[in-house]
């Protein structure tokens, strides 16, 4: 669907104050008139998004979250600086304008872009396009994915955008602390996983930027064509393992269909609809790459699926304390236990 049918009213609780926010914009951003209107887009579990209209122009603003937050998430400020730093690369983003760090302006810190107005694909079975149309937007997908894997970090002054070595000891770490402080109730498959992935570490170390959290929803298509135009929704970004963005892009292929909020393909006879297969998808990703194959595929995917569960109990966490940011965030966040007992079942498989 065209992302302008996913805007609507802002919804209670994150109200804006437009007085503050077009004085400030009117100083900062280039092409803001005498007047703005602001709704908000109806997806975002995590950072709230507006759109911002001023006569014939367009813009997006996300911010952080209203309420208490956890530590080093909702990290906005990343967001802007890696959009920043790859405008000019193979990786397709959206035009940044101005960062503001000061909450007196709105309440809490936040960055405008330009709107790109394109298509948003929230159904991983794209269900409105034909077989050789489907088949096309995937491979558009995979090509941004290697697109950004491949981006010289070092050359675009982003070394201290992220430890380069260790990275998956480290999300391990800092993921098993996200879910503890967002506990609301036991998952015991997630108290084995914290146990096991830290002590079975596969010894490959690449490191490129890692999205973290790359998927087709994060994604904005030209209108007529099978071309990504914007990558979106950065806040997880930083130095990383490659895998682990291949990992989460492939993840709706362990998922039911049932689990409709994360795209689950693992029961859809994806063929018929020219959908390809995961070992296709992965080796199309190696092929733009240059590698040659990915032993402990199942490591990577478990890793994936600890990370998904735990973000999915913070979406939890933050709709029983009234401050998520999407309407649906409680039947989202009930999905962390199943996600996590998925990754451990290809654990146990691997084993």
């Amino acid at each position: 669907m065209s992302l302008a049918e996913e805007v609507g009213e802002v919804r209670r609780g994150h109200e804006l104050d437009e007085r503050k926010l077009h004085v400030f914009l009117r100083e900062t951003v280039e092409g803001i008139g005498p007047s703005i209107a602001i709704s908000q887009f109806k997806g975002g579990q995590s950072n709230p998004t507006f759109l911002i209209r001023s006569g014939d122009r367009r813009f997006v603003l996300r911010k952080k979250p209203p309420g208490p937050l956890l530590a080093s998430a909702h990290m906005i400020e990343r967001e802007y600086r890696i959009m920043r730093a790859i405008a000019d690369t193979d990786v397709p983003v959206a035009t940044s304008r101005v960062l503001c760090e000061d909450p007196s302006i709105i309440g809490t810190a936040f960055y405008v872009m330009d709107y790109a107005d394109g298509r948003v694909f929230r159904d991983t079975r794209l269900p409105q396009l034909d077989a050789r149309e489907r088949g096309a937007i995937y491979d558009a997908m995979n090509e941004t994915l290697a697109a950004l894997h491949k981006v010289d970090w070092q050359a675009l002054g982003l070394a201290d955008f992220g430890k380069p070595d260790k990275y998956i000891q480290r999300q391990v770490a800092r993921w098993s602390k996200q879910y503890q402080a967002a506990k609301t109730h036991a998952i015991a498959a997630m108290d084995r996983l914290m146990e096991w992935l830290p002590a079975n570490v596969p010894s490959d170390t690449s490191t490129t930027i890692a999205h973290g959290d790359f998927r087709l929803e994060n994604m904005i298509f030209a209108k007529d064509a099978p071309k990504v135009i914007a990558l979106l929704d950065w806040e997880l970004a930083t130095l990383g393992h490659p895998l682990s963005d291949l990992a989460f892009n492939c993840m709706n292929y362990h998922l039911p269909s049932a689990m409709t909020a994360l795209g689950g393909l693992a029961d859809v006879e994806i063929a018929s609809l020219g959908i390809p297969g995961e070992e296709d998808y992965v080796a199309s990703y190696c092929r733009r790459t240059g590698r040659d194959s990915i032993p402990n595929w199942n490591y990577f995917l478990a890793f994936a699926l600890f990370r998904c569960a735990a973000i999915l109990q913070g979406v939890y966490a933050r709709a029983v304390q009234k401050s998520a940011s999407g309407e649906s965030a409680i039947e989202v966040g009930r999905l962390a236990a199943p996600v996590a007992e998925k990754a451990w079942q290809l654990v146990s498989a691997r084993a």
